[in-house]
């Protein structure tokens, strides 16, 4: 575990409502930015924005951040100030298993057996890496 890493974290949002919908930063975490048509789903929103911006300076090493005090924090008057939290293990581990798009190439008789055949090519690949792996599917 990074020493920078925990397992919850709870970060001020600043809500910046419009005609157009309510828009989502944190002054903590430049970058992490979003939206929502309404609160309930810019609240969603921001948990995720927040989980993945703080998942991505764990997994670089960055340092992360000591949350702004709310009543240090000054808003407009559309604005308001909500507190967001993200527990962590979760969203770790759903990142670890999110799929990710691969490119290779094998011989086009062997690809053309294949498809004749039905392969489900991700399949044979995932299973084929973890058996070359000696591993089993993380816990």
């Amino acid at each position: 575990m990074n020493i920078n890493q925990k397992d919850r974290y709870v970060y001020p949002a600043i809500f910046d409502y419009s005609d157009e919908g309510i828009s989502v930063e944190f002054p903590d975490l430049p970058g992490a930015i979003t939206c929502g048509d309404n609160e309930e789903e810019a609240l969603r929103m921001a948990r995720e924005c927040m989980a993945l911006h703080l998942y991505g300076m764990e997994v670089d090493n960055e340092p992360i951040p000591a949350p702004s005090r709310v009543m240090d924090l000054k808003v407009e008057k559309n604005q308001v100030i909500v507190l967001i939290e993200a527990w962590m293990p979760p969203f770790r581990d759903e990142m670890q298993q999110k799929a990710v798009k691969k490119t290779l190439t094998i011989p086009k008789w062997l690809d053309d057996l294949a498809v004749e055949n039905n392969v489900n090519f991700s399949r044979v690949l995932q299973e084929g890496l973890k058996s070359y792996l000696g591993v089993n599917d993380p816990k």
